[in-house]
């Protein structure tokens, strides 16, 4: 049976980048954007709603169900690689952990997070370099999306950004944070060593030695046409950390009103 660890983290965040380095790990098989998540909500959705189960007995079809998402999820992987450990990337997890525990009990949720501030920044700078490409969030004659603040309210109101922030708050206001582990950008930048062996620590798995941080090939693969303009899962040729730019692209005003708003966040987290 595989044991299946799952990748749950903000966007923009680098959840590609760490996906590629545990991917080093021959034991390992990790996705891209996987819609493993989407059949199991969508079996969700019908066993709550479907007449044919609501008509029988409740305690077995709970049994059957959860019986039958354990089944699929193993039966998913079986067919796309004879790997052991897997690492099934995303956004919806971590929200959904305590779906995941009746499962699978102790499910191992990890958590790539980055300064919001940086985050929104690299939406605006995916916005900026395709002019050439519908955005989706502008329409001049309704003045939606015309200016920065406007664009970065609409993110925060909405997908990617908005949702995964309010599901990341509730994830802390539920208690499930403690049980998954966080892993900011910043740090894995700085220091990968330190924090791949506390993902290792966390998986209960020994350590790989031979992660090469200096030479990472991409073993995921995804169609970015599909996300529109902010889809950017190809990594960079250099392992290297950026120096912060959102004061230079979102401006100061701006930047400071993000992180005012996310307070929870910069205090939980430890940003400064």
């Amino acid at each position: 049976m595989k044991k299946i660890f799952f990748n749950s983290s903000l966007p923009r965040s680098g959840s590609t980048l760490i996906s590629n380095i545990i991917a080093q790990n021959p034991d390992f098989y990790c996705t891209p954007t996987s819609g493993l998540g989407d059949l199991v909500l969508n079996s969700k959705n019908t066993y709550a709603h479907s007449q044919a189960i609501l008509s029988q007995d409740k305690e077995a079809m709970e049994k059957a169900f959860l019986g039958f998402c354990r089944a699929g999820m193993q039966g998913f992987f079986n067919n796309l690689t004879p790997k052991q450990f897997i690492v099934d990337k995303s956004r919806d997890w971590g929200i959904h952990y305590n779906l995941l525990n009746m499962l699978n009990e102790n499910p191992k949720i990890v958590c790539m997070v980055r300064d919001v501030r940086s985050v929104y920044s690299s939406m605006e700078k995916n916005f900026r370099k395709n002019p050439h490409r519908e955005s989706h969030i502008q329409n001049a004659p309704q003045l939606v999306g015309t200016t920065l603040d406007k664009r970065i309210n609409i993110w925060a109101d909405g997908v990617p950004v908005g949702v995964s922030m309010d599901r990341l708050k509730d994830c802390i206001q539920q208690g499930i944070a403690k049980k998954m582990l966080f892993i900011r950008y910043e740090d894995l930048m700085s220091n990968p060593e330190n924090e791949m062996k506390r993902l290792y620590e966390y998986f209960e798995l020994p350590y790989y030695e031979a992660h090469d941080f200096e030479n990472i090939t991409q073993h995921t693969q995804e169609n970015d046409l599909i996300h529109g303009i902010y889809g950017d899962h190809t990594l960079r040729p250099k392992f290297e950390r950026k120096e912060d730019d959102y004061n230079e692209i979102l401006g100061f005003e701006l930047s400071n009103n993000i992180k005012n708003t996310y307070k929870w966040f910069y205090d939980y987290f430890g940003y400064v």
